[in-house]
């Protein structure tokens, strides 16, 4: 099976990289080509465009920080092929329900395939096929992409027959993500504010019900002050603004995102946008 990535980020080259010792044929495309070049070495075929990267493709997946930077790719991609021999599209970027409807819209018009499948997870599950994949669509496309799936990730969960479910999910998990690891930065702020060694904290915690292993990893990262980017701090930032926007028009009080907002983009104002999102840590000093 031939699988065209589109966007060679953090996540997208390490998914290329599985994919390619998982046994697919892998092209990737990506803006700035030489991001991707590396990846040549490793024995992908680099496309110039994304209508090249299609061609011959069985699937597509896009993992692209943005809902214009989606709709683009599909726009010159989604023509590439006649509809009849029309690769399946697997959305895996997170873009937000809005617009996800508009990618679904534009799939209708041009009669391309549609699935999604978020993922849950880093750089390192990224790279190891160990992400939780949040899938969503016509439950035969799903199943379609089901290789696909089950080699970037270790197991999928099915969010609904509409592309958008598993987008909805994606954005309740996030929002998880982004509240632990500001609560890890708060605990390990306040324990060393008041003379403490903060690791006291995670000594604390350990074993205990309120036990957390992403605590432990995180917290050691905010402790060392070193942020080496597995979840931008900015991809956070971005993904917080999409879950305000969803929530809007809920009975969802969004004060806690609001809160969440603010120490982020504090923490990205100080300079770690391009940090690991344990760079949060930053938006509790003074």
């Amino acid at each position: 099976m031939h699988v065209a990535v589109i966007g060679t980020g953090i996540m997208g080259g390490g998914v290329a990289r599985t994919l390619l010792r998982e046994g697919f044929d892998v092209t990737v495309w990506n803006r700035t080509r030489a991001k991707a070049e590396p990846l040549a070495d490793d024995g992908v075929r680099v496309a110039d465009t994304v209508a090249e990267a299609v061609a011959d493709a069985d699937v597509v997946v896009t993992v692209l920080f943005d809902g214009p930077a989606v709709l683009d790719v599909l726009r010159e991609g989604g023509r590439a092929r006649h509809s009849a021999d029309a690769p399946l599209w697997v959305q895996a970027s997170t873009i937000g329900t809005a617009a996800t409807a508009q990618v679904v819209d534009l799939a209708r018009e041009l009669d391309v395939p549609l699935v999604e499948a978020m993922m849950l997870g880093t750089k390192k599950p990224a790279e190891t096929g160990a992400l939780v994949m949040l899938a969503a669509g016509d439950p035969d496309l799903v199943a379609r992409a089901t290789p696909v799936l089950d080699a970037m990730g270790a197991k999928t969960v099915v969010a609904g027959t509409e592309v958008g479910q598993g987008t909805a999910l994606k954005l309740a998990a996030n929002a998880w993500i982004a509240s632990i690891t500001a609560a890890t930065a708060q605990s390990l702020a306040l324990t060393q504010a008041l003379g403490l060694d903060p690791r006291l904290f995670l000594d604390a915690i350990a074993g205990g019900q309120s036990d957390s292993q992403y605590a432990h990893v995180k917290g050691a990262t905010m402790i060392a002050g070193e942020y080496p980017a597995q979840f931008a701090l900015d991809g956070i930032r971005k993904d917080i603004d999409l879950m305000r926007e969803a929530a809007d028009g809920t009975p969802v009080d969004t004060g806690l995102l609001e809160a969440l907002a603010g120490l982020y983009g504090r923490a990205s104002d100080r300079g770690h946008g391009g940090d690991d999102i344990a760079a949060v840590r930053t938006g509790f000093d003074a």
